[in-house]
């Protein structure tokens, strides 16, 4: 992962010599900038895209996680038929009619 990185290194002195809409338009085109002071990695530039998806993953993952966990600790013995629910909210099983597409009164 390092060498990943350091191949997209830009340092931050680029951005003091006006080079900062070309560095945006590259992270656009390209996909991730490390951005380094000193030799150090300070920040990354992400494309909104970029940034989105990934917030997508872990948000994702998150739920993935939830749902392992809440499948791990139910019982089946715990579990409610559908037919239950249905009638003790008052629900139809039944498919709901098709309709004539006609206005509401």
């Amino acid at each position: 992962m390092h060498d990943l990185i350091s191949k997209k290194q830009i340092p931050v002195s680029a951005f003091h010599h006006g080079l900062a809409g070309r560095i945006f338009d590259d992270v656009k085109k390209t996909g991730a900038k490390a951005v380094t002071k000193n030799n150090a990695i300070e920040c990354v530039l992400l494309s909104p895209e970029e940034y989105l998806s990934l917030l997508e993953e872990v948000e994702d993952a998150r739920l993935l996680l939830l749902a392992k966990e809440r499948l791990g600790n139910s019982n089946p013995r715990d579990a409610i038929a559908a037919e239950d629910v249905y009638r003790e909210l008052g629900i139809s099983s039944n498919p709901v009619p098709e309709s004539d597409d006609s206005e509401p009164e």
